[in-house]
């Protein structure tokens, strides 16, 4: 995606009727693996406040934004629907046209804790699809946090076959046709 480097991500999370839709994105998009990573983690700190996300939803990345130019904003990521039960994301779903990445959130109450002492904590996953047959491999990451925000795991990997773990192979299924 393009943007200038110079100016900075800038993430601000939006709620309707006190639940998480999604995040507008202001200034550029993140540009490497890494900035996408700071992104999940602000969006798992978010999933963590008690009531904000109600069940394990997919979020989809779209580079339409608002006409409000004084939000300086290149796109939202934007709830695309639960994992399972009614109004679940469909397969092939984003078929037609593939998102420069997913995000699936967790809530504390569909998340195991990877530490027995970190109760709460919520967990997500990022995918960035590559093109495989270009060499372009998949990216992705995880992360956990606990309600306060302090991060009780973080893993970005680069080459990810999503079948080898849960949450990438659904998000992976998702964009298949």
């Amino acid at each position: 995606m393009p943007g200038q480097t110079s100016a900075n991500v800038e993430v601000a999370p939006l709620h309707v009727g006190g639940e998480l839709r999604g995040f507008m994105v202001s200034g550029r998009w993140p540009a490497s693996t890494r900035e996408w990573t700071q992104l999940l983690v602000l969006a798992v700190r978010t999933a963590a406040v008690p009531g904000l996300l109600p069940t394990t939803t997919v979020f989809g990345v779209h580079e339409e934004c608002p006409d409000d130019p004084d939000l300086r904003a290149v796109g939202m990521v934007t709830a695309e629907g639960p994992v399972l039960g009614e109004g679940a994301v469909q397969p092939g779903r984003f078929a037609g046209h593939q998102p420069p990445a997913l995000l699936m959130l967790h809530p504390p109450s569909e998340t195991t804790p990877s530490l027995p002492e970190c109760a709460g904590v919520a967990s997500g996953c990022l995918l960035l699809p590559g093109i495989p047959y270009l060499g372009l491999a998949h990216r992705a990451a995880w992360v956990e946090t606990e309600p306060g925000g302090t991060i009780t795991g973080l893993i970005s990997r680069d080459g990810v076959d999503p079948s080898r773990d849960p949450d990438t192979a659904v998000l992976a299924m998702l964009l298949a046709a």
